[in-house]
């Protein structure tokens, strides 16, 4: 395999600054916007006594299970030896720190006093899964941090694949930790199910892999840096595989669902008679994010055709965002939405909306307290690639191999002397 060098990038374009200041902006406007509902109370957003959790909580858990999967690419190189993917893990791990931080933005923001989250850390309640996932994010950010020390000081790779390890098992526990924020909640028939930590696990696997394409694809496309067709061709293969295995524990989970008598009901609003939340479903999470993307990186390409393979990941990596976004969306708006069923089997009437579909429209400060955690993502990659090497400056096919296979072209040309032969 040929030495990989890095290198920071100069920052000095217009085109860089401009990106800095846009993402620095809509973090400022985000602050204000958490600043203003504190002051004026969350009756300014859409959230109610109903729905709680609005779009700044689908944004952070969106992001925070996307910041597991973009470690992926870092975990396939240095724990499973695959030597393909080396060059990528110093931007897989700054991702994973940069959509976990953009993720805890938004959560933090939006309790309205942040800092009684220091009530939480000095006066821990172990019962609750919401105070183990208070360790488990600040440990996975350590982690990583360590993690990406050991990739960048040559003296420490050695003693790479241990900290890789320990990485990979530290996000596989936090993602099934924030899957069983959900499943947890019993009193939730959307949410009151086990297998939503394995379906976070796999949905973080295509949601984190398809960000990372996209910000490696728009990365060196803005810096003028090559990649080759048998990267851009692996990436399309292993997203393919993982948006795969995510519709298949979708539908696990809506079956097992279907079967619990006492889920049936939500089954029936999400699946059948649920407005927009039926649309955003089968339109969204399943059309856009599963049907889609499978059929753009599924199809055949030429294996030499870095244009056309460029596109077709790209446009299914979006769609596999789109999609991710959708589902979450109809997880956590959704799931709330429909009315609580206080006592199963039971005909409850009261005057405080019971056995009513909750209504939830979001409005400028929670939507763009969302946003800005999105920013804070953008933020942090800009100038840590300013500051420090964390792109390769080539991902040509001379530079790169997969599991020391040849390039397509010593590919070919072995098949020629074989011929000859």
């Amino acid at each position: 395999m040929t030495k990989v060098a890095y290198r920071e990038i100069a920052g000095k374009s217009g085109g860089y600054v401009a990106a800095v200041m846009a993402c620095a902006l809509l973090a400022l406007v985000g602050l204000a916007s958490a600043l203003y509902m504190r002051a004026e109370g969350h009756h300014v957003t859409g959230m109610n006594n109903q729905i709680v959790w609005g779009m700044p909580h689908v944004l952070a858990v969106f992001l925070i299970v996307a910041a597991s999967g973009a470690l992926n690419v870092a975990s396939i190189a240095s724990v499973f030896g695959r030597s393909l993917y080396k060059p990528l893990a110093r931007l897989s791990g700054l991702l994973a720190v940069a959509l976990l931080i953009g993720g805890l933005w938004n959560l933090v923001l939006d309790l309205g006093r942040p800092g009684h989250i220091l009530a939480a850390v000095l006066y821990p309640n172990f019962r609750s899964i919401f105070a183990w996932n208070i360790y488990l994010y600040t440990g996975f950010l350590v982690i990583v941090g360590f993690y990406l020390w050991f990739m960048m000081e040559r003296r420490l790779n050695p003693h790479t694949h241990k900290v890789g390890v320990l990485a990979f098992l530290w996000r596989l526990v936090l993602t099934t930790g924030t899957g069983s924020i959900f499943g947890f909640l019993a009193a939730r028939s959307a949410y009151d199910s086990a297998v939503l930590a394995p379906l976070f696990i796999l949905t973080s696997f295509a949601l984190g892999l398809a960000i990372f394409a996209l910000v490696l694809v728009a990365g060196f496309k803005a810096l003028a840096r090559p990649i080759g067709a048998r990267v851009l061709a692996h990436l399309r293969q292993l997203l393919a595989v993982f948006v795969a295995a995510t519709m298949y524990f979708v539908a696990v989970y809506h079956l097992t669902n279907i079967y619990i008598a006492g889920h049936r009901g939500i089954e029936s609003f999400v699946l059948l008679n649920g407005g927009i939340y039926t649309w955003l479903f089968w339109a969204g999470q399943i059309g856009i994010g599963g049907v889609v993307p499978l059929v753009l990186l599924l199809r055949r390409i030429a294996r030499d055709d870095t244009a056309r393979l460029r596109r077709s990941l790209v446009a299914g990596a979006a769609a596999v965002v789109a999609g991710g976004l959708c589902q979450f969306y109809v997880l956590i708006i959704g799931g709330q939405a429909y009315p609580l069923q206080m006592f199963p089997g039971m005909v409850v009437r009261s005057s405080f909306y019971d056995g009513v579909v909750h209504s939830y429209i979001p409005r400028w400060p929670e939507t763009v307290l969302a946003l800005s955690g999105v920013a804070v993502v953008g933020l942090i990659v800009l100038i840590a690639i300013r500051l420090l090497a964390f792109l390769p400056e080539s991902l040509a096919d001379e530079v790169v191999s997969a599991h020391g296979a040849p390039a397509p072209a010593a590919e070919a040309q072995t098949a020629k002397t074989a011929v000859r032969a």
